[in-house]
């Protein structure tokens, strides 16, 4: 048997934090499967993390500390990382955007909103202080420069392929201005057809599906197993075990099928844009 490799501490965090939690799992007696127990967590992912092929997220973080008994040390290194790169994403979220760029594929659902990466800065602002009145004014502003920032991943020639699917309240119902909302709809218009992807309305005469609650992001890589994000309004996990996975695929694929056709669904927005955009001329 060849004799293993260790990784290279040293030639980024990831790295080092992987060869960290490995010396501390050996150190403790446990296999892969033992530190895995009872996280959200499978062993690939847990294997990659080690390698220094994934960050470490911070609910692993908080499961490591607590089975191999280190006082906080992975929970801490988290929010160092996450103080150093300044990025205006909350903590849960910070590797989300590394796996995105990674990803050959995107698939996306969301049950109120237009997911982030179809959103324009004013659309996101809105939406943040919106839902966040008491948010002081630079925390906004660095959330929307970390949500902007997250956008720069359409103009890479490797980008990801991108399945969306959004519901009919989203381009509808929405507390926001008609000139931002006619801004963004025609923003997701343009970018859907100039990156060729496709995107999707549920109508609002589907009164259940498989997804009702909850957005749910599908990612899948070339080198690597298929990864599905989920997020409520204050949290949010990586899910990695390949059942769940599975499940997850079954229902957006049912999701798919009920949703109205791509063409239609263009139709559906750009019919709304333009009402938006006559509202707000009269409003002018």
């Amino acid at each position: 048997m060849p004799a293993r490799k260790d990784p290279d501490a040293s030639t980024s965090v990831p790295s080092f934090y992987g060869a960290e939690l490995r010396f501390k799992r050996e150190a403790a007696g446990l296999t892969l499967e033992q530190l895995a127990e009872g996280s959200f967590r499978g062993i690939s992912f847990l294997s990659q993390i080690e390698r220094g092929e994934r960050r470490m997220p911070l609910d692993l973080a908080r499961h490591a500390d607590q089975r191999l008994g280190t006082d906080g040390f992975f929970e801490r290194r988290c929010e160092d990382v996450a103080k150093a790169r300044n990025t205006g994403h909350p903590l849960y979220f910070l590797e989300v955007p590394e796996l995105e760029k990674q990803a050959t594929s995107l698939e996306e659902w969301h049950p109120d909103i237009f997911p982030g990466l179809l959103q324009t800065e004013e659309y996101f602002r809105g939406l943040a202080r919106y839902m966040g009145p008491l948010t002081p004014p630079e925390k906004v502003e660095e959330r929307v420069r970390g949500r902007m920032a997250r956008a720069e991943l359409w103009r890479r020639a490797d980008r990801p392929t991108y399945w969306g699917i959004v519901t009919e309240g989203a381009v509808r119902d929405t507390p926001l201005p008609p000139a931002v909302m006619a801004k963004q709809l025609e923003h997701v218009l343009d970018l859907v057809r100039a990156m060729q992807s496709v995107l999707q309305v549920v109508p609002q005469t589907i009164p259940w599906h498989p997804l009702k609650h909850g957005m749910v992001k599908l990612m899948t890589f070339a080198d690597a197993p298929p990864l599905v994000w989920t997020e409520s309004d204050f949290d949010g996990h990586i899910i990695d075990y390949p059942s769940t996975v599975k499940e997850y695929r079954s229902r957006y694929d049912l999701l798919r099928a009920i949703a109205l056709p791509p063409d239609v669904s263009l139709s559906l927005i750009e019919e709304a844009a333009r009402t938006y955009k006559h509202e707000a001329q009269q409003g002018d």
